[in-house]
């Protein structure tokens, strides 16, 4: 075989920079053992609830809709050699296939640990889960020999426009990306998988957030923001594999390492948002600095969330602001097309913080094929957007 797949890079190399999702889903169902005295299995096997696929072409976690809880954990590898790394990911990669297939845990005898803290009963019963595994540059330093491997647009996570990162909320040598129908199995997650990894893991930073979902038709997000708005409209649909393609997975030809082709760049924007200060700000400059109107999500020139904005008839911006968020963002020109994202970002609330004002925000968290022609030239220009006065980026990582 020619090259280095990305399958054997991870059991091989023991890192992986570029790391996607999509694979089928299993029917829910329940397994024999399984403790059916815990609520959350009972309640958690409905029509709408499956265990997903962990195999495939890709990370399902990239693509996979409807999980409400979100939770991200940067660590840094301890690992002493290649060797340990290896074994670090083969125990991810058995904890993960475990976890989102429903497999049972053995009950050992009681002069042993539990192989499972409890908390969901065993196994772990559908909802949705998912764990996307991916990497920072920084894990292609010297300590494992992965320099020449180090995909070509990854690098730490600059200072961008309005940013005051926190070193202690950014970066890292590993990231996991856990999503799900319910908080308990998320954190259940979370723990089994700390669990398998114990020495060779620590955590950096770690949040945990949701998102409030509604049934939304095609075309809809389903999701507001803290700011009260629609958030994710006009996303890319994560269903359309011609999109995907196109706009998410690397490909030959991207000039990639062989082993990252059919991954993915991650970026991740912890930003907090000044909820107090937006709360005091007319509705209608709230809307003029969004694009859309508060109530339903819909365009400053259309009645309904799905209408497409039509900034050619509005080239002053009379009707939709130069400078709204969405019009910076989207301009929904032929030269702009390919830089479209994949998003799939959370609300986070961590308490207040030492004047007494709120500590919420949002979680950016995006997909894309490229850094330099996708989010970089997006970022670029919300730079200096009117909304920033009212958002402060604090951490996060490429």
């Amino acid at each position: 075989m020619a090259g280095l797949s990305r399958r054997r890079f991870l059991h091989t190399a023991g890192g992986a920079a570029l790391l996607g999702g999509v694979a089928g889903v299993l029917p829910a169902c329940a397994s024999a053992g399984e403790d059916t005295s815990v609520d959350l299995a009972t309640a958690a096997i409905d029509s709408d609830r499956r265990y997903l696929d962990p195999l495939g072409a890709h990370q399902v976690g990239v693509v996979a809709t409807h999980q409400a809880e979100g939770l991200l954990a940067a660590f840094t590898v301890h690992a002493r050699d290649r060797d340990e790394l290896r074994d670090t990911f083969q125990a991810l990669t058995e904890e993960i296939r475990r976890l989102m297939s429903g497999t049972p845990y053995e009950e050992r005898d009681p002069d042993f640990p539990p192989l499972h803290t409890g908390t969901v009963g065993n196994p772990v019963p559908p909802s949705d889960l998912s764990v996307v595994v991916s990497v920072g540059a920084s894990l292609f330093d010297e300590r494992y020999g992965l320099a020449d491997r180090r995909p070509a647009e990854l690098e730490p996570m600059p200072f961008l426009a309005n940013d005051r990162l926190d070193p202690d909320r950014t970066h890292g040598d590993l990231l996991l990306n856990i999503a799900s129908a319910d908080q308990e199995v998320t954190l259940f997650a979370l723990r089994q998988l700390m669990r398998v990894t114990r020495g060779n893991l620590g955590l950096h930073w770690m949040l945990e957030g949701y998102n409030r979902r509604t049934e939304a038709a095609p075309g809809e997000a389903g999701v507001r923001n803290l700011m009260g708005f629609v958030d994710g409209t006009a996303n890319l649909d994560p269903s359309d594999d011609a999109l995907m393609d196109r706009q998410v997975w690397v490909a030959d030809g991207d000039g990639e390492p062989a082993w990252s082709v059919g991954g993915t760049y991650q970026v991740v924007r912890v930003i907090r948002m000044f909820v107090e200060f937006w709360d005091r700000t007319r509705l209608g400059e709230q809307e003029a600095l969004i694009g859309r109107r508060k109530s339903n999500g819909a365009p400053l020139d259309g009645e309904v969330e799905t209408d497409v904005p039509d900034y050619a008839a509005d080239p002053d911006g009379e009707l939709t602001p130069l400078d709204a968020h969405i019009r910076l963002a989207n301009p929904r020109t032929a030269e702009t097309e390919d830089q479209r994202i994949l998003r799939k970002g959370f609300s986070y609330s961590r308490g207040f913080d030492g004047d007494g004002q709120l500590d919420q925000g949002l979680a950016f968290v995006s997909y894309q094929r490229s850094l330099e022609r996708q989010f970089l030239p997006v970022q670029a220009r919300l730079a200096g957007e009117p909304l920033e006065e009212y958002l402060l980026p604090e951490g996060g990582g490429f």
